[in-house]
């Protein structure tokens, strides 16, 4: 039996769901054009105003925004209300530059806090669980996010933030944690640690993880569902939107359904700009309906993914987006190849390596050079350098295979590769340091 927090908008019809974005839509844009002298320049150079835009069908005569435009507008040039009505900040690290700094009303928190009560509602979460929410709290919108959802449910919440992961087991053995949210690589990495300290997934209560704000595979998903003996969901956010709970995976797990209510959700084709049809894989583009304090108006992802209207089990009408797969703007060329991270990933965990790994990309006498470190699980790390040196050549010539570029592999012991609150930094590029 599946349960919604909100079944009234969760479960709407495609038509109620148009009527309730047309409306705020046209609000939003009238709000922004009108507080948001940034985005006002931007449309009046693109001779678009307020009233052209009657519905959901006029979103394309917009100009988008990019993270360019985030960092050049820091801190306030994007702030759609007066700084007294907000009541907090939320950051991403920035890859380049300046930090993104994004302003919340108290209204823009209920609602954010509601999407992520949605999401926990959808992994089974009910006023009977315990949620341990081990994402980084401070700036990082993790914590704050699922621990917000997790009050709004009802939830008993630990907010643990992450890190202390021998304290981490002892909490979700002691006070019978259910639900478990943090990035996946924190959960391979707790599953790690529960098996290092002796244990097995039957001396913890965990029944669902919701995991998000790092790519992940679907072997990885089956990796921690072993380990840690639950069902593992999928969320989506970005920190510019919100934060996590901008969409998020039902039962169904066939994608993550985009809480239409509050964001309209796009595809473009990342060269053009231009609008593709249902169904095209291209970059997501994400409007905010109804935030007051940082109303985004078509913000550039930079996530590839597709979204699909196929009628889901679970009841839910929402559309669904999949599971990004890469970005337009992290993929790695290396010696004129596409390279994703994600391919790596599927590699290893195909050959039985932990997911634990780092990706360093370099350029040596004009050749790109691309070098994989892996981390060893104990049992592995246990052989003789002869037969690790043979691993690595196997383990590069599949990577080979995938990639149609050969890396260098190197296998290291186990736990040398740091581990993140946040965001797993998976690639180092040093080859921009020479431009």
């Amino acid at each position: 039996m599946e349960n919604y927090y909100q079944p009234e908008i969760e479960c709407a019809s495609r038509e109620q769901i148009l009527a309730i974005q047309n409306e705020k839509l046209v609000a939003q844009v009238k709000h922004v054009y009108k507080n948001v002298k940034y985005y006002r320049d931007l449309m009046d150079k693109k001779g678009v105003k307020p009233e052209d835009i009657k519905s959901v069908d006029d979103l394309y005569k917009l100009p988008f925004l990019t993270k360019a435009d985030l960092r050049d507008a820091y801190p306030y040039g994007l702030l759609g209300c007066d700084l007294k009505k907000c009541v907090r900040i939320q950051s991403t690290s920035g890859t380049t530059g300046r930090r993104v700094v994004a302003f919340y009303t108290q209204k823009d928190i209920d609602i954010w806090e509601e999407c992520c009560a949605r999401a926990i509602v959808a992994a089974g979460g009910s006023n009977e669980d315990v949620c341990q929410v081990a994402y980084g709290y401070g700036l990082f919108t993790g914590g704050p996010g699922l621990n917000g959802g997790s009050h709004k449910v009802g939830c008993l919440t630990l907010p643990m933030s992450s890190g202390n992961t021998e304290r981490q087991i002892q909490f979700m053995r002691d006070l019978h944690s259910t639900i478990l949210c943090c990035t996946p690589s924190y959960a391979a990495y707790i599953g790690e640690t529960l098996k290092d300290m002796g244990y097995t997934p039957d001396d913890i209560d965990l029944k669902a993880g919701i995991f998000g704000a790092e790519p992940w595979t679907e072997e990885m998903r089956r990796d921690i569902e072993k380990s840690l003996g639950i069902k593992a969901y999928d969320i989506y956010g970005l920190t510019e939107t919100s934060g996590p709970g901008v969409s998020f995976e039902c039962s169904a797990q066939t994608g993550m359904h985009i809480n239409e209510d509050h964001f309209i959700a796009e595809i473009i084709d990342p060269d053009t700009g231009e609008v593709l049809p249902e169904g095209s894989k291209g970059e997501l583009v994400f409007t905010s309906l109804d935030k007051e304090a940082f109303p985004l108006l078509r913000y550039r992802t930079r996530d590839i993914c597709v979204l699909s209207r196929e009628k889901c089990p679970c009841g839910r009408t929402h559309v669904k987006m999949s599971k990004p797969m890469g970005r337009s703007d992290d993929m790695l060329i290396i010696r004129g190849v596409n390279v994703f991270p994600s391919q790596i990933e599927t590699v290893l965990l195909k050959e039985g390596y932990s997911v634990n790994y780092m990706i360093e990309v370099d350029r040596a006498h004009n050749t790109d050079t691309l070098d994989v470190y892996v981390e060893l699980t104990p049992e592995q790390f246990s052989d003789t350098v002869k037969a690790v040196a043979q691993k690595e050549k196997e383990l590069a010539a599949a990577i080979t295979q995938m990639l149609g570029i050969r890396p260098v592999v190197h296998l290291v012991a186990p736990k040398t590769i740091t581990r993140s609150e946040g965001k797993a930094v998976r690639v180092i590029d040093k080859r921009k340091l020479h431009d």
